[in-house]
């Protein structure tokens, strides 16, 4: 089950503040009147040792409050962060190959497409729209967790797929040949071919197994308003808009901007080979 760090953040931004402010309303005056009691009716005598342990030890705060006092500006200073500016996110799946690797780190760019409340995702701010041919980190329409993939059409837009072959408005997306490659799957290592493509000004890599051709029955769309169609550089292995549709504008997280660290899955040392922009 997939964490929601940003309702984990906000619960303990909100219960650390609660913590302080009931302490403050409720607790704070009691200690400061007890303070003011013992300097007036006891202090008389004592020595200025006794005077400073005693002040400090009415004055002393609960551990419980302490610690939420600690704790609340670093969790609220992470919460701003990862919900306005910028949220890690590492790279779960092999869809977005040869453009991003199972086990890259990477940064979301939050304000990016604007500025939206954490954990309902409720749009606050303009600042852009997706543009063709960017990473996008969306939640997709048929289950609640983070997608990465590369945004191919917009609202309005006609776009096709067929026989390996990309149509936007019905214009070919021409690719170019690299090398033939192999390429990691289900069933093991097929024959593929990697290719250099360009949408919307950005040239990448995708990359298509040999042996597979249109394995789905529905080959053409139009994208509506408000919604994006999204696929993996990962043509034949990647699960997209091809197979669960569109996704809303209110679904959108962020865009990716760069690869910071890498991993491999297991006991291996992280690595920072890989960072790098990404396109």
């Amino acid at each position: 089950m997939d964490i929601d760090f940003a309702l984990v953040l906000v619960s303990l931004v909100s219960f650390c503040g609660a913590l302080w402010l009931l302490d403050s309303l409720l607790n704070k005056n009691n200690r400061l009147a007890a303070i003011e009691e013992y300097l007036r009716t006891q202090a008389k005598g004592r020595s200025e040792e006794e005077i400073n342990k005693a002040v400090a030890e009415l004055g002393e705060e609960p551990l419980v409050i302490e610690y939420a006092k600690s704790f609340f500006p670093v969790l609220l200073i992470v919460l701003v962060l990862r919900s306005f500016l910028i949220e890690p996110f590492q790279i779960p799946t092999g869809s977005m190959i040869p453009t991003l690797e199972v086990g890259d780190f990477i940064l979301v760019n939050k304000y990016a497409y604007g500025v939206r409340l954490p954990v309902v995702g409720t749009k606050i701010m303009d600042i852009d729209d997706p543009k063709r041919g960017e990473v996008m980190v969306f939640i997709p329409p048929h289950e609640n967790k983070y997608y990465i993939k590369r945004v191919i059409g917009l609202p309005g837009d006609t776009v096709r797929y067929e026989d390996n072959n990309l149509y936007i408005n019905g214009e070919l997306i021409i690719t170019e040949f690299e090398k033939e490659i192999l390429i990691d799957t289900s069933i093991g290592d097929l024959p593929g071919t990697l290719y250099s493509e360009t949408i919307g000004g950005i040239e990448h890599a995708i990359q298509l197994i040999d042996a597979l051709g249109q394995r789905r029955t529905r080959t053409n769309w139009i994208i509506p308003n408000g919604q994006y169609f999204m696929m993996g550089d990962n043509r034949n292995n990647s699960s997209d808009s091809r197979d669960w549709g569109t996704v809303s504008e209110e679904d959108i997280v962020g865009k990716a901007i760069a690869i910071w660290m890498h991993k491999e899955p297991g006991l291996n040392l992280p690595s920072f080979s890989r960072n790098q922009w990404i396109y």
